[in-house]
């Protein structure tokens, strides 16, 4: 089982200022556009009881049980004593492989917050007025202006605003009230309308969503080394490219293999019908590591494209899913392993988009080496101690071009 982290964004509010209400909408409409949504909702009240008096788990816990799960054909619950609070990201950590984790409340959970204010709510209100105060005086977000109030601002919050004012975690505004449209211009923050729930989905997929990967086998076709194809050869008494299959589609939003062989790999569709593999041609008649690449990229449907050659026995998802998250933080085109062997660009992570005119400008120049274009686009190298904690098992570029060394690593995994 493979823990893809989910994502996960705060909307906050204050009482009655309608985030129940916009986050129901907000899941509703996300998971109508094919996303898978989880939710967390912060209750404010230490005593309040999620299992029914008198039903038998109840009664389970009554009895002692400091855990409890209730299932059902289509459901589970977990119900869980615990001594104190948790923190939202631990509870965000127990929920991964969602596309988006929507959270109701949990201000200081340091979480990307969408801050709600309604204009019928009084205290929506007052806190909009400050907000625009605080905006105008030239303070940066977040300010803490019960500390600051003997400084340079000259005026003073009580405490009780202050704790419910948007923080430097703060990166949308939902409102109807001026003042606070106003004070998220001042600080260039997108501001939604209370109803606009279309809008601040569409934000939400473009900023924060779990980016989908398009995962690419390559198995180009016969290797004159290995006497045939690699990904026909057996290898613990099954073709080489089911390992690799079964190591990656975990973390595959879609699956491609490479290859000029697709009449000997129909198989895997009868084999694994489930993952609607798709066999794709090489684009090119010259071989080459820079033209696999651009017959990948081209095939994938998603922008973010995991290539891994078909020869490496222990191909990581793991690996995959933290190339991906550094990714998605640092905005690279490339995030690629460095060893001290160079790169290891057959197990890395390309962002289609930025990557493919790249390829396409030096296989014009007929340059046909894998890296030959990094040095014209962003390239986040990704280090050994990287790798070791992504996979620590380590051997993630392992791979065999001969029978004998093929036979070695077969022989290996039996004696462990």
């Amino acid at each position: 089982m493979i823990d893809i982290p989910s994502p996960a964004v705060a909307v906050v509010g204050r009482h009655n200022s309608g985030k129940t209400t916009l986050v129901c909408k907000v899941i509703a409409e996300l998971v109508a556009r094919g996303n898978d949504v989880g939710s967390v909702k912060h209750h404010h009240h230490g005593n309040f009881e999620i299992d029914v008096p008198g039903k038998d788990s109840y009664r389970h816990r009554e009895a002692g049980a400091s855990e409890t799960v209730i299932a059902s054909p289509g459901l589970v619950a977990r119900i869980k004593t615990i001594h104190e609070e948790l923190e939202c990201a631990q509870i965000v950590a127990t929920m991964p492989g969602h596309d988006i984790v929507i959270v109701e409340g949990y201000r200081k959970s340091g979480l990307p917050t969408i801050e709600v204010m309604r204009a019928a709510n009084a205290s929506d209100s007052n806190v909009a007025r400050a907000f625009l105060e605080g905006a105008r005086s030239g303070a940066s977000l977040g300010t803490d202006f019960v500390q600051e109030s003997r400084g340079e601002y000259a005026f003073v919050l009580d405490a009780d605003v202050q704790s419910r004012m948007p923080t430097s975690s703060t990166i949308a505004i939902v409102s109807d009230i001026p003042e606070a449209i106003e004070a998220a211009g001042i600080y260039g923050i997108p501001v939604f309308a209370l109803d606009d729930v279309s809008s601040i989905c569409d934000y939400l997929e473009a900023s924060f969503l779990r980016p989908k990967i398009s995962v690419v086998i390559q198995a180009g076709g016969e290797s004159r080394r290995m006497g045939q194809s690699k990904a026909l050869v057996p290898f613990d008494g099954r073709p080489l490219i089911c390992r690799l299959i079964d190591r990656l589609s975990p973390v595959a939003d879609e699956l491609i293999i490479t290859t000029n062989e697709a009449d000997k790999l129909s198989f895997l569709d009868e084999l694994y019908p489930e993952l609607g593999i798709r066999l794709v041609p090489d684009l090119h008649d010259d071989r080459g590591a820079l033209p696999g690449l651009h017959t990948a990229l081209s095939a994938a449907t998603y922008d973010y494209v995991a290539v891994v050659a078909c020869d490496m026995l222990f191909a990581s998802p793991r690996l995959v899913v933290a190339e991906a998250t550094a990714m998605k933080e640092s905005g690279a085109a490339i995030v690629v392993p460095v060893n001290k062997h160079g790169f290891e660009p057959f197990h890395a992570m390309y962002r289609r988009e930025a990557c493919l005119p790249a390829i396409e400008d030096m296989l014009a120049r007929g340059d046909k080496r894998a890296q030959a274009f990094f040095d014209s686009v962003d390239v986040r190298h990704f280090t050994q101690a990287e790798v070791l904690l992504a996979e620590p098992m380590g051997g993630c570029f392992a791979n065999a071009n001969t029978p004998d060394e093929l036979r070695a690593w077969e022989d290996a995994l039996m004696e462990i």
